[in-house]
C-alpha cells in the first residue's frame, strides 16, 4: 500500500493521452500508478510484487491484452485486472472475460466510472469470502461468470445488472443505500443515474421473478435495498 493509503495499481496502455489521464485520476485517488505502454513491461511490473490491482488495455503494441491477461492467469497471477477496450460487443466482452479479466470497460469511457469500476475490484480482491455463486430460491447468480439461472434456464442480463446484484449480494443481506449504489456502480449521483437504477432494479426483477410472493430484490423505503433472503441463500 502506498504512503498515502491507496493502492499499487498497474497501469498497461499505448495511448499516451490516456494513459497521462487515468494515472493521474488513480494518482488523484492516492494510488501509487505504474504506467507502462508494453505488455512485455506490464508483466514485468507484476512479477515485482505488491499490484493491487491491473487496468489493462486491449490493443497493445506487442500483442493483445486477452492474451497477456489469459498468460498471467496461466501463470498463477490472482490480480483484479479491468480491461479496457474499444470493442464493445457482446462476443469481445465474453471474450476479455474468459481471458481472465474481472471487468471491463468500453471506450470512450467515463473516468469517474473507471474510478467506481476500479474501488469495486479493490473491495472485492480485499474480501476473501467474496461470493461468486449465490443461489436463493430457484435462482442462480454466478459473478465469476456473470450469468444468472432460473432453474436449468440462463437469462441474460446487462453488465450494470449484474453489477447490481454484485453489489447487494456484497452486503450479505443488509440493506445498501441507492447514494452508494449510484457512486459504486455509476461513479456519480445524478438524476438520470437514480432514474437508471430504478429501471434496473424493476428489470431484474421481473427478468429473475422467483415464483414465489417475494421478489429477489427488497426495497428497503427512505433508503436503498437489499437481496431477498439475506444470509439464508446458499454461497459457493
Amino acid at each position: 500500500m502506498s504512503p498515502g493509503g491507496g493502492r499499487r495499481i498497474l497501469l498497461v496502455e499505448d495511448d499516451a493521452e490516456t494513459r497521462e489521464a487515468v494515472g493521474r485520476v488513480l494518482a488523484d485517488d492516492g494510488h501509487h500508478v505504474t504506467s507502462v505502454d508494453r505488455g512485455e513491461a506490464g508483466t514485468r511490473a507484476l512479477a515485482g510484487g505488491e499490484i493491487a490491482a491491473v487496468v489493462l488495455d486491449v490493443g497493445l503494441p506487442d500483442g493483445s491484452g486477452f492474451d497477456l491477461c489469459r498468460a498471467w492467469r496461466a501463470a498463477g497471477v490472482r490480480v483484479p485486472v479491468l480491461m479496457l477496450t474499444a470493442r464493445t460487443d457482446v462476443s469481445s466482452r465474453v471474450k476479455g472475460l474468459d481471458a481472465g479479466a474481472d471487468d471491463y470497460l468500453g471506450k470512450p469511457f467515463a473516468l469517474s466510472e473507471l474510478r467506481a469500476r476500479l474501488r469495486a475490484l479493490l473491495r472485492r480482491g480485499a474480501d476473501p469470502e467474496r461470493r461468486q455463486v449465490l443461489r436463493l430460491g430457484p435462482v442462480t447468480l454466478d459473478f465469476g461468470r456473470r450469468q444468472a439461472f432460473v432453474g436449468k434456464t440462463e437469462v441474460p442480463l446487462t453488465r450494470r445488472e449484474i453489477d447490481v446484484l454484485e453489489r447487494l449480494a456484497w452486503a450479505r443481506g443488509h440493506a445498501v443505500s441507492r447514494a452508494d449504489l449510484l457512486e459504486e456502480i455509476w461513479g456519480e449521483s445524478t438524476p438520470e443515474t437514480a432514474a437508471s437504477l430504478e429501471v434496473i432494479v424493476a428489470r431484474v426483477r421481473r427478468k429473475l421473478e422467483r415464483g414465489d410472493k417475494e421478489s429477489l430484490i427488497r426495497t428497503v423505503r427512505g433508503f436503498g435495498y437489499a437481496l431477498a433472503g439475506g444470509p439464508g441463500g446458499k454461497t459457493t
